[in-house]
C-alpha cells in the first residue's frame, strides 16, 4: 500500500513562489508515476503535472507550463512541485497522486492520493 503525504502549502502573494513536497511511502514498483492535481472551491479536480519516477520526464497543464516544475528524488522517495509566478487563479487544494505504470493526465487513472494541501494566492 502506498501512502502519500503532502506538505508545503500556504499563503503567498501573487508573483510569489511555493514548493510542494510529497512523501511517497510504501512504493516498491519499478514503474511508477506521480501526479499533481488541484481543486478550487466549486470546481472539478484538474490536472496540474505528472512525472515518471524512473526518468523524471514530466508533462504539464497549459495553465501552469513555464511556471511550475515537477521533480523527484528517488533516493528520498519524494516528489516536488515548484510553483513560481503564482497567480490568484492558482488558489486551490493541491493533491499528490500516484499510479503504477506510465504517466497520465486523468485523475481517474491514479490509485493513490494524499490528503491535499491548501495553496492560497492573494492579489
Amino acid at each position: 500500500q502506498v501512502q502519500l503525504v503532502e506538505s508545503g502549502g500556504g499563503l503567498v502573494q501573487a508573483g510569489g513562489s511555493l514548493r510542494l513536497s510529497c512523501a511517497v511511502g510504501g512504493r516498491s514498483f519499478s514503474s511508477y508515476a506521480s501526479g499533481w492535481f488541484r481543486q478550487a472551491p466549486g470546481k472539478e479536480r484538474e490536472f496540474v503535472a505528472t512525472i515518471t519516477m524512473s526518468s523524471g520526464w514530466a508533462s504539464y497543464a497549459d495553465s501552469v507550463k513555464g511556471r511550475f516544475t515537477a521533480s523527484r528524488d528517488n533516493a528520498k522517495n519524494m516528489v516536488y512541485l515548484q510553483m513560481n509566478s503564482l497567480k490568484p487563479e492558482d488558489t486551490a487544494v493541491y493533491y499528490c497522486a500516484g499510479k503504477v505504470g506510465t504517466i497520465s493526465r486523468a485523475y481517474s487513472d491514479y490509485e493513490y492520493w494524499g490528503q491535499g494541501t491548501q495553496v492560497t494566492v492573494s492579489s
